[in-house]
């Protein structure tokens, strides 16, 4: 397996679709009952298919990504070939925490200040593009919308 399997809930709320995915290779209900009583390991497979298939979907249509912690932002640009990263630090601050709603107003109020440092970069992608998106995502990263990303990069080009 590329990725990771779903889990239960994930499953669940794609029911529908794992039956879609069954019946694309000819297996009924019934079928998929008796599998998983007589032939687990095969139903296990199944589960690990459908469950890169429905991640390959995901990472496909990623575009950017968040990773914010207490005293960091990185901000990254899901590009064609490449990931450009916009990167905010503080220097130690045990006050300010990014992940917090008044560390977010701390930032927005300080933003110019000299104890905030702005980095920009490109990396382009290993080999396996949507397995390098994957890995971020199980490090923490949240698929988002690229509104931040595009803020800062306004400020960045500025």
């Amino acid at each position: 397996m590329k990725y990771s399997r779903l889990t239960k809930e994930q499953f669940e709320e794609l029911h529908q679709e794992f039956i879609n995915f069954l019946a694309t290779q000819s297996i009924t209900g019934d079928e998929w009952e008796d599998i998983k009583k007589n032939k687990p390991e095969a139903a296990e497979q199944e589960l690990d298919v459908f469950s890169d298939l429905v991640w390959l979907g995901v990472l496909s249509k990623v575009e950017y990504l968040e990773h914010i912690s207490p005293q960091q932002i990185h901000l990254f640009q899901c590009n064609e070939k490449s990931m450009r990263l916009i990167a905010l630090r503080i220097e130690e601050n045990e006050y300010v925490d990014f992940t917090t709603k008044e560390g977010f107003n701390w930032l927005r109020d300080n933003l110019l200040s000299d104890s905030v440092e702005f980095f920009n970069a490109k990396k382009d992608y290993s080999d396996d593009k949507y397995l390098d998106i994957f890995k971020m995502i199980q490090s923490g990263a949240n698929i988002t919308k690229g509104e931040l990303f595009n803020y800062f990069a306004e400020l960045v080009k500025g």
